[in-house]
């Protein structure tokens, strides 16, 4: 899994997402994205090494969501809903490749 392409693909996501906000949130957005692909790395590691569980995976993955959430509601201004959506885009662009990499349902 090659960390930079995943936040790439997630940062065009979460622009698209966040509109006229995209020049403040980016680097917020940028930082949380790098915890959110290095996580996944983390757990792609451990599930390889059969010391994570899927759901120790899925509450792995659900810590850095919502580390991510908070990095973003820093922005004076954005709201949850917003960082939500923009979050929720970013995964959603990875979903599959994230999925078929690990071999179950993580996103």
């Amino acid at each position: 899994m090659d960390v930079s392409e995943l936040v790439s693909d997630m940062l065009i996501a979460a622009r698209d997402v966040l509109g006229r906000r995209w020049p403040e949130a980016k680097g917020y957005a940028e930082t949380a994205f790098v915890q959110i692909a290095e996580a996944i790395l983390y757990i792609e590691t451990q599930r390889a090494l059969g010391k994570m569980s899927q759901e120790k995976a899925r509450l792995h993955l659900d810590i850095q969501k919502n580390t991510s959430k908070t990095v973003m509601l820093t922005l004076e201004g954005l709201e949850l809903v917003a960082v939500e959506a923009a979050i929720n885009a970013a995964l959603k662009v990875i979903k599959d490749t994230i999925n078929k990499t690990l071999g179950f349902l993580l996103i």
